[in-house]
Parts: structure tokens; C-alpha cells; sequence
């Protein structure tokens, strides 16, 4: 199923591309990239997210049969299949998304000794990008070749941080592949927000993690905070966001508001 292109005949408006990374999994990022696209659709935003892992949780998660999808992320990547082949519609109606399955995993290995492998996803969207408010990449938990492909291709970077120990382990590295894209290839990115998920109000231990990655990022983490919420963890099983599936639940409510304060943020 290709998207058909529609201009949203904007002049001098741009999209904004921002990669949902952390190389730790389990924080959230796949809830993330659905969650705050659904919420932003809901505010009448067309958003488009690049399914980047090889687990395909965000294509599942959007209630995309994976044995259906004929052509996916992959071979745009590796096959030269223009990427507005593989968009495909959600059950939110401005948002869109490129598919993953697990052939994606190969691209790993296939990127190793490719032509621009660094500039293959940022090639890939500048035909599209601009009929977009926003872009989301969901990227695998490693710093990978996959990884640095959306660094390069991104304007910014949304950093979830679960409240757990450990929550910065691992930071560094990131920052420092960052910095690395940044100084060679990329010389505009930033941090667009960093952003708490699994928070746990009958804890101290959230509270301190909170208070821990605010003294280390400062004003780039977001004010709303994800919080662990039954209902987040369901909605993926019935290929639905949270605001479709539990529409009043605290999961809803906070990606209502983390969607607001991303608006605002530009």
C-alpha cells in the first residue's frame, strides 16, 4: 500500500525530524513514538514516523500486519525503493508510517560497506519531509549504523530516560556519538527534549532520578512526565495509541500534554 503524496500547501513552514533514541531498551521510546504522534494527530499535526528498529514494535503497534507489508524501511534503504512507496495510513488520520520488519536487521551488516551509508535515511526523506509537521524515528536500542543513520538524518534528538537506577548508564555514549555526527555530518543537531517516562509518584527512588537527570540536562527535560500506566502497556495488543484505546487513562492524559509542551518547544 503506497502513500499518495498530498502538499499541505504551507509556505515557509518545515517539518521538524526528531530520533526517539536511547541506546538502553525498555525506556520507552516505542510508546513514545506512538503515543506523542497519535497526540499531535489529534491536534490536527501530519506526522510521519520512520519505523528504524528491526523488532517492528512501532509498525505492530499501529496495528500493521507485518506478514502483509510487501516492501518496508529495508528496502528503501538497500533496494532504492523511494520511501513514500512504503508509507502507510494508521488508525490516526494524519498520521503516517513507514513500516519496519525484521529484514531491517540486515541492514546492519549490509550498510558496512555501502556508498553513504551514513546519508542513506537523510536521503530518503528530503523528497517527503516537508509534507510533514513532524517526523519521529524510532531507533533500535544500540549505536549502531542504523543509529548513526538517524542521527545524521535528524534536526534533533528525544531522549527518554526511564525513573529507574541506572536511568543515565550509558548517556554518555550517546552523547558522545552525538557530538561525533554533529562535528562531521550533522552540524545542526540538537536536543530537542528529554523525557522521563515510568514514573512512579509512590516512589522516592522516581522522584530522585527525576531530580538526578534534571541537575544533568537542565531546561531540556520536558515538564510532563510519562507515567507507569496499565493501560500504555495494553494498547500496543490491540494495535491502537493510548488516546484511542484508554482515551481518559494517565498514559492519554500526559501524552496529550507532552504533545502541547512539544508544540511549544517548535
Amino acid at each position: 500500500m503506497g502513500y499518495t503524496s498530498v502538499k499541505r500547501g504551507l509556505p515557509g513552514r518545515n517539518s521538524s525530524v526528531i530520533a526517539i533514541i536511547n541506546q538502553k531498551g525498555g525506556v520507552g521510546k516505542t510508546t513514545t513514538a506512538i503515543n506523542l504522534s497519535a497526540a499531535l494527530g489529534e491536534g490536527k499535526k501530519k506526522v510521519l514516523v520512520i519505523d528504524f528498529d528491526p523488532q517492528g514494535n512501532t509498525t505492530s503497534g499501529f496495528g500493521v500486519d507485518k506478514d502483509q507489508i510487501s516492501a518496508d524501511i529495508y528496502d528503501c534503504l538497500m533496494n532504492d525503493v523511494p520511501l513514500d512507496q512504503i508509507i502507510q495510513p494508521t488508525p490516526c488520520p494524519t498520521v503516517f508510517i513507514a513500516p519496519a520488519t525484521i529484514s531491517l536487521a540486515g541492514a546492519e551488516i549490509e550498510l558496512v560497506n555501502a556508498d553513504n551509508r551514513e546519508m542513506r535515511l537523510k536521503n530518503l526523506l528530503a523528497p517527503v519531509r516537508d509534507e510533514f509537521d513532524y517526523v519521529f524515528i524510532d531507533c533500535p536500542p544500540s549505536l549502531g549504523l542504523l543509529t548513526v543513520d538517524a542521527l545524521v538524518a535528524a534536526d534533533s534528538l528525544l531522549i527518554p530516560i526511564q525513573c529507574e537506577f541506572y536511568a543515565l548508564e550509558g548517556l554518555t555514549k550517546l552523547l558522545e556519538s552525538m557530538k561525533m555526527v554533529k562535528a562531521k555530518m550533522n552540524p545542526g543537531l540538537e536536543i530537542f527534549g528529554v523525557l522521563m517516562t515510568m514514573y512512579d509518584s509512590r516512589t522516592t527512588l522516581s522522584k530522585q532520578v527525576v531530580e538526578e537527570v534534571q541537575n544533568f540536562f537542565g531546561k531540556k527535560v520536558f515538564k510532563t512526565i510519562i507515567p507507569r500506566n496499565v493501560k500504555l502497556s495494553e494498547a500496543p495488543s490491540h494495535g491502537l495509541p493510548i488516546n484511542m484505546y484508554a482515551r481518559v487513562s494517565k498514559g492519554a492524559l500526559a501524552y496529550g500534554k507532552l504533545a502541547k509542551e512539544v508544540v511549544r518547544r517548535g
